[in-house]
């Protein structure tokens, strides 16, 4: 027989993600909230009591026919019921700023840590964890609402316990005693039973789901590639997939839900009996009156609801442990150090100097399967260029890779300046969400630059009435398809020509432009002081660069004056 285990890691790992916040410089104001949604919720735990009693007390007074005391009765549940109004709605209230302050803080910190040393590249291009956005995003809120929303209800619950307990008792020891046990009897079987099952289902579920949306996202953003293809058949049996997978998952779910519905419905039955078939006895022999009875049924159904609140919010807290789950996992990547490489594998040494030089640089892939270039030295001097070239697949843009410190794998020394001194022009240009001022600026979105020299670099990469065109340097619009990707890169290149940062990386920079167009943006950069290396294809990139740098494909390589080398027809 397979031995029943409770299972209380779910209290850990909700520990493990709440505590930054309850230990944060912010933990004093929601300790004040806190205190405040459980003060009010003792407030209105007792004002449920006296209206309990009150609504007795109509019964007897009926009973009785004492007019008097029924009168009495109902201004006392009324006024209870007036004062009950605004405790509730401050309790919403105080839940709500309370979730606020979380989610903002939690957010805040994860963000924080998704976009410091890399992270962001590391997770997604390793693949380590799935849909980071989504986590950061959904489950954060969801994880700060459900947090409040349980405490309350479990705090509401121990009061109501308390205070209603000791009205039942008042009545009846051995109601009270029968109700504890047959509540801990149905608890195990929830927790125990259908908890081992649907926890596991509801964090698969989770996951699905943020694989369905993910692939109808990635429709949305390579729709034109897709229809260029014709690759919507594809696409279509791709997202039918995904979306099966979750309401298989799903299927069970729903089954295992029934079932449990079916119990606790059952269950609850016996809440709607018990208290009569104890206190009508007292009441027929004469021992109490009859509104005892209205009280009792009243005060054991709300005890009743609170002992077994786990049972009847049993489906809203699987899916919380399942987000809980999918947080922590996320929290622990983002805080633990970093492993720089497998036990007894190599990393290129980065140095930050004032040249650009690769000494005996051996570059692998970051998984050490396969070795692209061997022992590469080669010295940029100030101020001029060096061109990458060789065949799709030999590693060119790698080893730009390796220079920005994104691949490590390897041996030998990169020598360069700071990152923050380096711009990275890769062959699809990154563009931001916001204005043309911004997005001709960016990264250095700091810079005072004056509205004359951007629309004279405006000029100079050939595109003089992008502004007026499109309403203005302030201008906001969908700028990744607003811009054909020739314009892209004019953009991203007028960014290198206004920051002119000491150095610059080009990935293909100028693939999409014509020879015109390419030449005349390489004269404008070598009117810079800017250091740089190109990646590319075409023989007319020769006379903007002094040094050519042939990855030939078979781990070696070659450097050659630009002036004496000639490209192959294949190359």
């Amino acid at each position: 027989m397979k031995k029943i285990k409770i299972d209380f890691s779910a209290f850990q790992r909700f520990w493990v993600v709440a505590k930054p916040y309850w230990s944060s410089e912010e933990k004093w104001g929601a300790i004040c909230l806190l205190f405040l949604i459980i003060t009010l919720t003792i407030v209105w735990a007792n004002l449920g009591v006296f209206r309990n009693a009150q609504q007795g007390q109509f019964i007897s007074s009926l009973a009785e026919q004492d007019a008097a005391g029924f009168w009495q009765a109902v201004q006392r549940f009324l006024g209870v019921y007036l004062l009950s109004v605004p405790v509730i709605a401050t309790v919403h209230f105080t839940q709500d700023k309370l979730r606020l302050f979380w989610r903002n803080w939690m957010t805040n910190r994860f963000l924080n840590q998704y976009l410091s040393d890399r992270a962001f590249y590391d997770l997604n291009s390793e693949k380590i964890i799935d849909n980071p956005d989504q986590r950061i995003s959904e489950d954060i809120r969801t994880f700060c609402d459900d947090s409040v929303k349980f405490f309350t209800i479990f705090t509401r619950a121990i009061m109501d316990i308390i205070s209603y307990g000791a009205q039942l008792w008042f009545i009846s020891h051995t109601l009270v005693i029968s109700m504890v046990f047959y509540a801990f009897f149905g608890i195990l079987i929830t927790m125990v039973g259908f908890g081992s099952i649907l926890i596991p289902l509801k964090f698969q579920q989770r996951k699905k789901e943020a694989n369905f949306r993910f692939g109808l996202v990635r429709i949305r953003e390579n729709a034109e590639s897709i229809a260029f293809y014709q690759g919507a058949l594809r696409e279509l049996e791709n997202v039918k997939k995904l979306l099966q997978d979750a309401l298989r998952n799903y299927h069970r779910i729903v089954g295992w839900e029934r079932n449990m519905e079916i119990f606790s419905n059952g269950y609850e039955f016996i809440a709607y009996i018990l208290p009569a078939l104890i206190v009508g006895p007292m009441i027929l022999s004469g021992q109490t009156e009859v509104g005892v009875l209205t009280v009792a049924s009243g005060a054991f159904f709300r005890v009743f609801r609170s002992l077994i609140v786990m049972i009847t919010r049993f489906e809203q807290m699987t899916d919380f442990v399942a987000g809980i789950e999918r947080i922590e996992s996320f929290s622990k990547l983002m805080e633990e150090p970093k492993v720089s490489h497998p036990e007894g594998t190599t990393t290129i040494d980065t140095v930050e100097d004032s040249r650009l030089s690769l000494q005996h640089l051996t570059l692998q892939t970051p998984n050490y399967q396969r070795t692209l270039v061997r022992d590469v030295s080669v010295d940029v001097q100030l101020g001029e260029g060096l061109l990458i070239v060789g065949v799709s697949g030999c590693g060119k843009s790698s080893i730009l890779r390796a220079i920005a410190g994104l691949w490590k794998s390897g041996t030998g020394a990169i020598y360069r300046a700071k990152l923050e001194e380096i711009l990275f022009l890769p062959q699809r240009p990154y563009i931001i969400l916001s204005s043309l001022r911004d997005q001709l600026l960016y990264p250095r979105t700091d810079l005072n630059i004056s509205d004359a020299e951007i629309y004279q670099v405006l000029k100079e990469v050939n595109l003089p009435d992008l502004a007026e065109r499109l309403g203005g340097l302030d201008a906001i619009e969908d700028w990744e398809h607003v811009l054909s990707i020739g314009e892209q890169q004019r953009v991203a290149f007028a960014r290198l020509l206004l920051t002119q940062p000491r150095y610059a990386i080009l990935d293909e920079a100028t693939s999409a432009l014509d020879v015109k167009n390419e030449q005349n943006l390489y004269k404008h950069l070598q009117s810079l002081s800017t250091t740089y290396i190109s990646v590319g294809h075409r023989p007319t990139l020769l006379p903007y660069h002094q040094q050519v740098l042939e990855v030939v494909g078979d781990e070696t390589w070659r450097v050659s004056c630009a002036q004496d080398y000639k490209f192959l027809a294949s190359g």
